[in-house]
């Protein structure tokens, strides 16, 4: 299945099966996960994704620790960004194989499926450097889909 459009990708993806997904994951970890739809657009992706990230507040993470799923489905791209205290614990290998494992899901049509196991992926690996303290961690950002920006 093509999806073209924002539109139609709002009604491919379970957007509560998503956001289930980012909750589940940041229970084992202090860092947070957010997914960002956009519209279309001309000009850089990367530079769009990395204009949503500032928008959505994925860098005022007390930790440094955000990862953001930035999906364009008019121009069938995405961007996978992390931030520096995130980044500086995976390397590039990480962010690449977070990609290649939306593309094959995305390639198939399954779009939820995709950013569901992409989010555990990334969960592990927060938990792993950033584990869950319940004494002091709090959710800082949204787990909703964000079907706005750009």
């Amino acid at each position: 299945m093509t999806v073209n459009s924002r539109r139609k990708l709002m009604k491919t993806i379970d957007a509560e099966r998503v956001k289930a997904a980012i909750a589940a994951a940041e229970l084992r970890t202090s860092g947070e996960i957010r997914v960002s739809v956009a519209r279309f657009f001309w000009g850089s992706v990367r530079r769009a994704a990395e204009r949503a990230f500032a928008r959505l507040g994925m860098a005022a993470t007390k930790d440094r620790n955000g990862i953001m799923f930035f999906i364009v489905p008019a121009r069938k791209k995405f961007v996978v960004l992390g931030d520096e205290g995130i980044h500086a614990r995976v390397g590039q290998e990480f962010w690449d194989s977070l990609a290649r494992l939306m593309s094959e899901r995305f390639r198939k049509g399954e779009f939820t499926e995709g950013l569901v196991e992409a989010i555990g992926e990334a969960g592990r690996q927060l938990a792993a450097h950033f584990p869950y303290d319940a004494a002091v961690d709090v959710n800082e950002l949204a787990d909703d889909v964000d079907f706005g920006g750009r």
